[in-house]
């Protein structure tokens, strides 16, 4: 697969589909099976990342020091890490993860405050663990943009950065100019991807990384992940296999961890239409509680509140603006649909 490695984020990412109840055990079973079949990167732990039992509502079923302890048992052969957010994560657990002898730590920022993740790079350094900085929701910046930050980024210590597609609201062509504007600015930036599937396009989105050399992108078994789920692994190495790729991984063997692994928890059924409009409007699913709330109080449709938010703001969800605008809609359309929402889990932007 030319330089382009597979980062398996089932155990990590997937846990937003299970509430956060992937357990130690869970954690043991499912990262021994991922390196056995081969995969190069395994992430692990709290969906929201290091430190989040401790901050927020969202308590996993292990502790963080449960999941390193199960990861670094369980998985011999390829690199295994974990997420976090600096402001949920501090200092003091990338120490313990280190202890644990974890291999990376991907630091997750949105892309107005990726200096925050300075102090969390040269600890990194400082540990021997490798660092990757997650830009999430990217398409907040135009490619230029991007590519500038991405460059300052690689100033500040970062050995790869990641497209993040956090809405699952990109597109093929997008994708592309992202690449090609970070390339410009420095050609021989290290990339990695991450997209959702909102709009049925993470595979399509992740081929084209592939194609393009980027040297990480993400995938989880069965598409488990938070919103309307991650690039699925099973469809994407079969893809790759359709193309001419001789892949790591078995499509069958993943297919096989697929099914006996993940199909059984999916409780999710069908396409659920705020996760189309999430995508639609790049609307990024942790602020779902807060705009299913505010929707429920004003009476109004919580889709159309989505795209009124995006209009204005795709970083963060401000209450004022928000309830500003869900007042405004109920003056402009019928009352509140009677459909039955789905729970989300992880408002990690409201913890911070």
């Amino acid at each position: 697969m030319k330089r382009t490695k597979i980062l398996d984020c089932t155990l990590r990412d997937g846990s937003y589909a299970l509430d956060f109840r992937f357990t130690e055990a869970d954690t043991e079973r499912i990262g021994s099976a991922l390196d056995k079949a081969g995969f190069a990167y395994i992430e692990v732990g709290h969906g929201i990342g290091l430190g989040a039992s401790e901050q927020s509502q969202y308590i996993a079923a292990a502790s963080d020091k449960e999941y390193l302890q199960a990861a670094s048992r369980s998985i011999a052969k390829a690199k295994w890490g974990m997420f976090c957010i600096p402001g949920i994560a501090n200092l003091d657990h990338l120490r313990m993860a280190a202890d644990f002898g974890i291999d990376f730590i991907r630091v997750g920022t949105n892309v107005d405050e990726v200096d925050q993740s300075a102090p969390f790079i040269e600890l990194a350094h400082d540990l021997g663990i490798q660092v990757f900085s997650n830009f999430m929701k990217s398409y907040a910046l135009d490619p230029v943009g991007f590519a500038k930050l991405a460059k300052h980024a690689l100033s500040l210590g970062t050995e790869l950065i990641y497209l993040v597609d956090s809405a699952g609201g990109m597109l093929p062509s997008e994708i592309l100019s992202y690449i090609h504007a970070a390339r410009a600015e420095v050609s021989d930036i290290p990339l990695g991807f991450h997209g959702h599937n909102n709009l049925g396009l993470a595979v399509a989105n992740t081929l084209v990384c592939i194609e393009e050399g980027v040297e990480l992108v993400d995938t989880s078994l069965q598409g488990f992940g938070r919103s309307a789920g991650n690039t699925p692994t099973e469809q994407l190495l079969s893809v790759l296999t359709r193309s001419g790729y001789k892949t790591v991984v078995d499509p069958i063997v993943a297919m096989d961890l697929g099914e006996t692994l993940i199909r059984t928890l999916i409780e999710k059924r069908g396409i659920s239409s705020l996760d189309i409009v999430s995508g639609q409007a790049l609307f990024h699913s942790s602020y779902m509680p807060i705009i299913l709330r505010t929707a429920k109080r004003y009476r109004i449709d919580p889709r159309r509140l989505i795209i009124e938010i995006c209009k204005y703001d795709k970083v963060s969800v401000p209450e004022d603006l928000l309830n500003k605008l869900a007042h405004d809609l109920q003056h402009s359309y019928e009352h509140l649909s009677a459909l039955p929402w789905s729970n989300y889990f992880g408002e990690e932007e409201m913890t911070k």
